[in-house]
């Protein structure tokens, strides 16, 4: 174990920044090839960007929510399928950190390991002597076939008859991949099904759920005292991955204006369309919405950075309003992709032109059953109305 002096947060995002040239010349290969390069999670790892979530002990950064929000947005200017990778990535890396810590030793023995995960149980752990038998079938499953751990949700049997979702670590060797990621948006996230047959995983890798998700209770006695890992689990994933709708965002504006120079609006007297006042309406507006989206994104990072480090608990009210800070980040950001979209003229249809990528893929995150606006909107809506949550995700 070695302790690392933690960059800051301006270091790591410039060090994103940097690699924002290499990951949009990778990004039609990784489109069309439906996983990362090589060279862009190397250049990841070099970058020191595996490490925003690693406990410090192993060498990790441990990076408050506003570090590694700000470093996934600014990837997603370069990729969004690369962003949303390394957000499942740091969320499961997180999650590994509420473990037994015998169990982190072994996972965080691995320079720059890759953790994926899954959310929704798929998967039935029946209890056995020393562990469980784990039967399940995990899609959308984010980066799993580059990834060495996998943390895999799925519900256990209670002595009352009903069932607990726990979430299981297991190695992805343990596992069967199916390649059935042929999608229209996000492809290079590489997001393919696994499943597990008759899986022998022992007791200390399998985490009771229930307590993280509604009061942070895990069984890491090294990292209890984290501010980090205090952190409550929703609001943590809610925030990381509405980063990437924030990064998307801004890419479409940064591919807007590169074309934008010398083209002109077909059939109409406008021989640049930057000269054209309909022009200068849409900019604004999708900016608008982009910094829309970068408010629903600090604010919710910033209620995690200042109550983690306090143990503050959190209301009802103020979970639901992190799933609607992530409703709203994506909402916002796709209303600002589709209107750069429409005005890049049909000459951006062509692979080679990114906002038309940018566009599928931020469709792709407006329909993830987490992040989809209106299910988040009518979560909160409910809690100020004075109803119960209709979820235990919050």
């Amino acid at each position: 174990m070695s302790v690392s002096q933690a960059p800051t947060k301006d270091e790591l995002v410039h060090r994103a920044e940097e690699l924002v040239p290499l990951l949009r010349d990778k990004a039609v290969w990784m489109d069309e090839n439906r996983c990362l390069h090589d060279e862009v999670i190397q250049a990841i790892a070099d970058a020191g960007l595996m490490k925003i979530r690693v406990p410090v002990r192993y060498g990790g950064y441990e990076s408050d929510m506003t570090t590694v929000a700000d470093v996934i947005a600014e990837l997603g200017r370069g990729d969004g399928a690369t962003s949303w990778v390394l957000s499942v990535w740091a969320i499961s890396t997180w999650m590994v950190g509420m473990f037994p810590d015998e169990v982190q030793d072994e996972v965080f023995s691995t320079p720059d390991v890759r953790i994926s995960g899954i959310l929704s149980p798929g998967g039935m752990a029946a209890p056995v002597d020393g562990g469980y038998m784990l039967n399940g079938k995990w899609s959308f499953n984010t980066g799993a076939q580059q990834s060495t751990w996998n943390t895999n949700a799925a519900v256990t049997p209670t002595p009352d008859g009903g069932f607990e979702p726990v979430m299981a670590l297991i190695p992805i060797s343990d596992l069967q991949i199916i390649d059935d990621w042929h999608t229209s948006g996000m492809r290079g996230s590489g997001s393919v099904t696994t499943i597990a047959q008759d899986l022998f995983v022992p007791a200390e890798r399998v985490l009771p759920v229930g307590p993280v998700l509604a009061a942070g209770i895990h069984r890491s006695r090294l990292n209890a005292d984290s501010p980090v890992f205090k952190a409550l689990f929703m609001p943590t994933a809610c925030t990381t991955v509405s980063s990437v709708a924030l990064g998307l965002a801004k890419a479409a504006r940064d591919a807007f204006f590169e074309r934008l120079p010398g083209r002109k609006i077909t059939y109409t007297s406008y021989e640049n369309q930057s000269e054209a006042p309909l022009t200068h309406i849409e900019v604004a507006e999708a900016i608008t919405k982009i910094d829309e989206a970068g408010f629903h994104v600090s604010r919710a990072a910033e209620m995690i950075d200042t109550k983690a480090p306090t143990g503050e608990q959190w209301t009802l009210e103020e979970r639901a309003r992190a799933r609607l800070d992530l409703g709203g980040c994506v909402q916002r950001a796709k209303e600002a992709v589709d209107i750069l979209n429409s005005a890049s003229g049909g000459s951006s249809i062509y692979r080679e032109v990114p906002i038309q990528r940018i566009q599928r893929d931020i469709e792709t995150l407006n329909l993830h059953g987490i992040m989809h606006p209106a299910t988040n909107l009518e979560l909160y809506g409910r809690i100020v109305c004075g109803l119960e949550s209709n979820t235990p995700y919050i």
